[in-house]
């Protein structure tokens, strides 16, 4: 047991609890503070989002006895809170909660950007508050209640707070962060395909995710190993994908448009192409950042052809990928490779129709709809999952 004293909602307390013991469930169970909910507990959805030391953190995944001497306030210590009491009012006048079991996390997440938010943009309230997920709402009445906040406090000339308030960079509560000032950049102005190309060298990285998979196109070989070798036209089988500018061969840039609930990131980037003539392989290597959220995202993608000798191709793809910042959290669970694997699928049919004419191609999308492919893994998995019960 370890002796933790630290100050929750203003009043310092003090208990005996287990190293393993998450803050969150230290509130809970010790103070019966239930208005922290805890959802994934893996410190992705954001339900369990409280202030410590004046920064929101996940509760979830935050240990209780990390929090010696320091200052926490969960939802329920909002009550004389200014900012709390105009954003309650402006989520039940813009309907932005229905079930109610996201909403504590999103109103401590939500009251800290309009602290420190200049003006009510969008834009980047969606990215501000893409780390709290709803399940619920569809995200539309939270956005806009946050910005009737931020509107109605600059009219009144309540001015915002520069980070907050915050003088140090580091693991809230663990008392050992930077000064800001010597540890953050200023934020670069360079176009975001600069950037991507900036991040290092592309075969320097190991992947976080890494699946294969493989699909089979009735065309002969030499057809398939010929239109992969015309990069634009490959780029247009990919929903979201395209490319800017000319190519030379070995370098391409382009950008990959993906929409992921509330926020529709853009990633600008660079790829290295390697062809091999002989065994009709290939390998693409590529790298990506988006300029509004911060998040950038590497991937490495091996592929094979092979004559099935009854004038069809089989393409065997290697795929691993790795994303930082913000988005993440969208990569971390093994959903994530169903809806790749469904994208790789889409990809297949795309290129199918496109090797057999212009007038057979679909329409391609401007953009990819993560979520309707997350919401068909999960049906995929659930029909998978009842299928074994059954027999």
């Amino acid at each position: 047991m370890t002796d933790v004293a630290l100050t929750l909602n203003g009043v310092a307390v003090r208990a005996d609890v287990e190293a393993r013991t998450s803050l969150a469930d230290y509130v809970r169970d010790s103070h019966h503070l239930t208005g922290t909910h805890l959802g994934c507990e893996h410190g992705v959805c954001g339900a369990c989002t409280v202030l410590i030391d004046g920064v929101p953190a996940r509760s979830c995944i935050t240990y209780a006895a990390a929090c010696a001497h320091a200052e926490v306030t969960t939802i329920e210590g909002f009550d004389d809170d200014d900012i709390m009491k105009e954003l309650r009012a402006a989520f039940s006048r813009e309907h932005a909660l229905q079930c109610g079991y996201c909403t504590p996390g999103m109103l401590v997440s939500g009251r800290d950007f309009v602290l420190r938010a200049a003006d009510d943009n969008e834009q980047a309230i969606r990215i501000a508050m893409s780390g709290n997920l709803c399940r619920c709402t569809g995200y539309v009445g939270i956005v806009r209640a946050i910005q009737s906040v931020i509107a109605d406090r600059r009219k009144k000339g309540v001015v915002a707070v520069h980070g907050a308030g915050r003088t140090a960079l580091g693991p809230a509560g663990a008392g050992h962060g930077g000064p800001i000032s010597a540890v953050a950049p200023p934020r670069s102005t360079r176009p975001a395909a600069t950037q991507a190309a900036a991040m290092g060298g592309l075969s320097d990285w190991q992947p976080q995710v890494t699946f294969e998979q493989s699909f089979t196109v009735n065309h002969p070989t030499d057809e398939v190993w010929r239109f992969f070798a015309d990069v634009p036209a490959v780029a247009s089988c990919l929903p979201g994908a395209s490319i800017e500018g000319d190519t030379d061969g070995r370098t391409v840039r382009g950008k990959m448009r993906v929409k992921v609930g509330p926020i529709s990131p853009e990633f600008h980037g660079v790829a290295e192409i390697e062809r091999n003539d002989a065994s009709y392989s290939g390998i693409i290597r590529g790298s990506g950042q988006d300029a509004n959220s911060s998040s950038a995202t590497r991937a490495v993608i091996s592929y094979r052809l092979s004559d099935m000798r009854n004038g069809s191709t089989k393409v065997d793809l290697s795929v691993g990928y790795r994303v930082t910042g913000p988005l993440a959290q969208f990569s971390r669970s093994e959903l994530m490779k169903d809806i790749a694997a469904r994208l790789v699928t889409v990809f297949a049919q795309n290129l199918e129709a496109r090797l057999c004419g212009p007038d057979a191609m679909p329409g391609t999308s401007t953009e990819l709809g993560a979520t309707s492919l997350f919401i068909s893994a999960v049906l995929g998995r659930i029909k998978t999952r009842l299928r074994r019960l059954f027999e």
